[in-house]
């Protein structure tokens, strides 16, 4: 047997070599909640209490590590506490430098809590390197990207951010949810935590909520305060929670294969249609960030476009509610395609009136070119 390290398939589905009781090939869930001690008051086994660990959360992050090459994996309970919990970790007085135009829940929460914390909150276009090195001039805790973003669709280098936050004196973060373990592995370039919305395309399915973080080097201060502040505060994913996610992750590099290439055609398609102003995908060679996704991104561009349609956003409305097949729906990857009305949902982001976001899903690409047609030409 080689001693190299699995490839992404295969990880994945053999759930990271976990195994179930009495031989079975699937995993299985354990939900007690507390263990018991022999006559000396000594632990039989691994567990003491389950607020702080879960063997089946253990076996999902260490199916997740694997995939990630981490040091360290840790889930919680949403992306959102995912991501709360690097930001409370930063002591108070902290500069944290975050990019703009994100995923709109991290954004409004950071401005909250930043404040109260006394934490200087700097936001910068992360796609452009020279924002990026003027915004760290000056010595800063943390910087935090998304790449892809959320939904502008703007591509950050990671390496070179890594790069000018280290010497900033700052960590790297950076959430990798529109990509995924399997297309960017954000640590391998310089990253200091990785952080992704398990609820979307990790899961895969819809139906689980879960957020998670990876780090490189498990020594440091900040990594470590994010682990006892899991454990103490009882920040812990639910065993089923884990289990579906550990279910869902083991097609996660095939249901990415298909998005991508799906995702591939229908940016080509609606890029030629005479109702699209623009597409916003990296895996368009008129995209700002092409050539960098095309060397950050192994195996696709990702399955999240932006498509502005001609017109304003009751144009855009329309479109979105004539769609027969896609539906209308916040999220993003799961098997379904769904749309959504950004400008709706955060009205005062700056976000353009006529873009709808795409996750798309596993549908035959020329179905979902023909919703799209006919939703544009009615």
């Amino acid at each position: 047997m080689t001693n190299k390290p699995f490839r992404p398939a295969t990880i994945a589905a053999q759930a990271g070599g976990a195994k179930g009781a009495g031989g079975a090939v699937v995993p299985g869930v354990e939900v007690a909640t507390t263990f018991a001690r022999n006559a000396a008051y000594e632990l039989t086994g691994d567990g003491s209490y389950g607020r702080d660990r879960n063997a089946t959360v253990a076996q999902a992050e260490e199916v997740l590590r694997q995939l990630e090459g981490a040091a360290e994996t840790r889930l919680f309970g949403s992306g959102m506490a995912a991501a709360a919990a690097v930001f409370q970790a930063l002591p108070n007085g902290a500069r944290a430098v975050v990019q703009a135009g994100i995923y709109w829940g991290v954004t409004h929460w950071l401005a909250g809590f930043c404040a109260k914390r006394a934490i200087t909150l700097d936001t910068v276009d992360a796609a452009d390197p020279t924002a990026i090195k003027a915004a760290l001039a000056d010595p800063a805790d943390l910087v935090w990207i998304e790449v892809p973003s959320n939904p502008w669709i703007k591509i950050a280098d990671i390496a070179r951010v890594a790069e000018l936050a280290h010497a900033a004196g700052a960590l790297l973060a950076v959430d990798g949810t529109a990509a995924t373990p399997v297309l960017t592995q954000s640590l391998a370039l310089g990253a200091d935590i990785s952080m992704h919305s398990g609820t979307k395309a990790i899961n895969g399915h819809s139906d689980v909520i879960a957020g998670v973080l990876s780090c490189r080097q498990p020594e440091l201060p900040l990594w470590r305060d994010i682990c006892a502040q899991r454990a103490e505060a009882g920040a812990l994913l639910g065993p089923m929670e884990a289990w579906l996610l550990m279910r869902g992750m083991r097609t996660l590099p095939l249901r990415i294969e298909r998005m991508c290439a799906t995702a591939q055609k229908v940016a080509a398609a609606m890029h030629a249609h005479p109702f699209i102003e623009t597409v916003w995908y990296p895996g368009l060679s008129d995209h700002p960030g092409h050539e960098l996704a095309q060397k950050q991104m192994c195996g696709g561009a990702g399955y999240l476009m932006s498509v502005l349609i001609k017109g304003g956003a009751d144009d855009a409305l329309g479109v979105a509610g004539r769609l027969q097949l896609i539906h209308r729906a916040t999220s993003l990857g799961g098997t379904e395609t769904l749309v959504e009305h950004r400008a709706t949902v955060e009205p005062q982001s700056g976000i353009p009136g006529n873009l709808l976001r795409l996750s798309i899903g596993l549908e035959d690409p020329e179905d979902l070119i023909a919703d799209l047609d006919q939703a544009l030409r009615d």
